[in-house]
């Protein structure tokens, strides 16, 4: 059996599909960017391809595709402080698998849509993105000052002067200094108010946010 024209369609519309994607994931400095995403579209449009053409299975080797583009996502997401990342190019990585899959399998409407999809995501939601996270954020605080035969209940009640909702965690004392911990929620706004007045307090001898 020969290489047909359409085969070759075929692999340059996965080849732009995935570049595309790519694209835009290594133009934010992502780990996996323009080639890694067209190694995974072309990828999987030759193992959809090649299973029409051997007439094994095609749900046998969807399912493997799907599997080993989960294991390639997975080494992409990693914990950094108390915020996981690379959840939004794993993702991408797993979509771009399936458009990869649509091209081999001849259905470019799908493919074409699927795509407006998700580069319009990745382009025009990132806006939206940040003002979620402006509106509300977690963060870690541990504070640091002297004891002087007090807990660090007032502390507690300062978040809460700055508008934010504070969930007390471990608190210690090492010699002459207590040492508090606390996972804050609130927005970037009272946040960055709350930061401001801890440093200005002569109190506070150490801070971390």
């Amino acid at each position: 059996m020969q290489f047909a024209q359409e085969d070759f369609i075929q692999l340059v519309a996965a080849l732009i599909i995935g570049g595309a994607v790519g694209a835009e994931r290594e133009y934010h400095g992502k780990a996996a960017g323009f080639r890694t995403m067209i190694m995974i579209c072309v990828g999987s449009a030759l193992f959809t391809m090649v299973s029409t053409r051997i007439g094994g299975s095609t749900d046998r080797i969807a399912a493997n595709i799907v599997q080993g583009v989960g294991f390639l996502g997975a080494g992409i997401i990693f914990r950094e402080e108390n915020r996981v990342k690379g959840l939004t190019t794993a993702a991408s990585v797993w979509a771009v698998s399936a458009l990869g899959m649509c091209v081999g399998s001849g259905n470019y409407d799908i493919a074409l849509v699927g795509f407006s999809f998700i580069i319009g995501s990745l382009l025009l939601l990132t806006n939206v993105s940040k003002r979620i996270g402006r509106a509300n954020q977690t963060r870690d605080y541990k504070i640091v000052t002297l004891f002087r035969n007090k807990t660090l209940n007032q502390y507690e009640k300062f978040f809460e002067e700055c508008g934010l909702s504070p969930t007390r965690r471990q608190q210690q004392r090492i010699g002459t200094e207590i040492i508090g911990h606390w996972r804050v929620d609130g927005s970037q706004k009272n946040h960055e108010k709350c930061i401001k007045r801890l440093l200005n307090d002569p109190e506070v001898k150490e801070v971390t946010f």
